[in-house]
This record gives structure tokens, C-alpha cells and sequence, in this order.
């Protein structure tokens, strides 16, 4: 068994690295080199023990491992699938979700979920910079890439920057283009956060996973170019299928 050398307080000790551990890691390695392909079907927890030689308690704490990083699939009755890369997401860029995914190659549409006219509570309409019990439109999304639901977007937008959106196909456009090409609002940058979740049993059913799926939840406030807000919207994007970076910007030196 490997171990892990470190000292502390100049005294050397040893960390045995679990066998389960060396398990995943082997199986990761054989994931990122090609040997193990997405949608592929791993052998039975049977075969899959006796090929590595542990015991099969300690192949599902393998598997586990694996699975809490979203690299396996588990389909009750069918067996366990290695999960399709997952899409990068730039969490410092502005970047509409129907533009981006096309331009990777993947077909990008929307179900309404919602669609209604409500007045701003408070906290709303501090952020829309709108007096509170101002009409907005607050809808719900269903995004889909190839057919499947992989993120739930709810928007708030001011109906007096955008009268008559009802109009407007948002099924099939993204929210951004309708702004820039039929009100002329160029939407310009935005203050996100990101932070993890756990899908509703309603949030579960619209996106096809389990209750209790980590979900990646991102709040955005997006303004124009001189400033003012234009939407306020927070997505959920399902954890298996979405990875988001960012670029580093250079080390600030004192």
C-alpha cells in the first residue's frame, strides 16, 4: 500500500493512502486516458472486484469516490456508466447559454415553464433599481442541449425597459439577443455568485435527476453599458453535466 510522507513540527510520519482511494485513482486515470469511454458500461461489481483484486466493499467505496465527482452514472437495474465530459462554462464572462452551446456543436432550446406578471417585493426591486410593487416579468426556463434538461433559469426583468417581452419567442432565443436586437439594450456585464445546492423533488423533476443531485446555482445581476440593471436571474445547473472556470488574473504583488 502507498503512503504519504510529511513531517510536522520536524518529526516524519507516514499516511497510509487507503486501498479504496488507489482504487478510484487507478479507474480515473483509466477515464482520462481513454480506456474507459463515455456512455460505456463498466463491468459487474462481480468481474470488476475479481479483475482488481479487492473485495467488493471496497470496489463500491471505489465507485463512491467516483461517483460524488460526477465521473459515473448509476442506472438502477441497468448497472453503473461512465458520464460524459462535463461542459466548461466561463464563470467570469458573460456568455448567453444558447450562443455558447451552439457554438459547441450541441442543439440549444427552452421550455417555458412560467411566465407572469408580478410586483417587485423588496429585494427585487433593489436590485432592478425599480420602486417596489413595480411591474416585472418573472419567468422560468427549462434549458435543454440535444433534448436534454440540464438547466432550470428563473429571470426577473422590469417590464418598462422591455414592455410586450410576452411577445417574443422564448423557446427558441435567447433572452440577450431578444434585448440587444429588438430593444436595443446591449447587455454589458454582470455580478455573479456560484455556490453548490441540492435539487427540490420540482426542481428534480424538471431536470430528470434524483432529489437531493448537487446542482450548481448561479445568481446574476446583469446591467448595460451605462450601468443599469437589466435582469436578475438565478440558474441551476445540474452538477454531472457543468464544470465552471475562470481565468486567474496576475499575482498582485505588495
Amino acid at each position: 500500500m502507498d503512503s504519504v510522507s510529511n513531517k510536522v513540527s520536524g518529526e516524519p510520519f507516514n499516511v497510509a493512502v487507503p486501498l479504496y482511494v488507489q482504487i478510484a485513482e487507478s479507474l480515473l486515470e483509466r477515464i482520462r486516458v481513454g480506456e474507459l469511454i463515455p456512455d460505456q458500461r463498466l463491468p459487474s461489481e462481480r468481474e470488476l472486484s475479481k479483475s482488481l483484486n479487492v473485495s467488493r466493499m471496497t470496489l463500491r467505496a471505489a465507485l463512491r469516490v467516483l461517483d460524488n465527482k460526477g465521473l459515473l452514472i448509476r442506472r438502477p437495474g441497468d448497472g453503473t456508466y461512465v458520464a460524459r465530459p462535463k461542459i466548461e462554462r466561463q464563470a467570469a464572462k458573460l456568455s448567453p447559454f444558447t450562443e455558447s452551446m451552439r457554438s459547441r456543436g450541441y442543439q440549444a432550446k427552452a421550455r417555458l415553464i412560467i411566465f407572469e406578471r408580478r410586483l417587485a417585493e423588496v429585494s427585487v426591486a433593489s436590485k432592478l433599481k425599480v420602486p417596489v410593487s413595480a411591474p416585472v416579468y418573472y419567468f422560468q426556463r427549462l434549458r435543454l442541449i440535444n433534448k436534454e434538461p440540464v438547466l432550470l433559469e428563473t429571470c426577473t426583468m422590469p417590464v418598462y425597459r422591455f414592455p410586450n417581452l410576452e411577445t417574443h419567442d422564448l423557446e427558441d432565443r435567447s433572452v440577450y439577443e431578444i434585448v440587444e436586437t429588438e430593444y436595443s439594450i446591449v447587455p454589458h456585464h454582470s455580478e455573479q455568485s456560484l455556490e453548490a445546492v441540492s435539487a427540490t423533488d420540482f426542481e428534480a423533476e424538471l431536470l430528470g435527476v434524483e432529489p437531493g443531485t448537487p446542482l450548481m446555482l448561479e445568481r446574476r445581476l446583469a446591467f448595460d453599458k451605462d450601468g443599469f440593471p437589466l435582469e436578475y436571474g438565478h440558474d441551476l445547473y445540474r452538477g454531472d453535466r457543468f464544470r465552471f472556470v475562470t481565468e486567474i488574473a496576475p499575482l498582485e504583488m505588495k
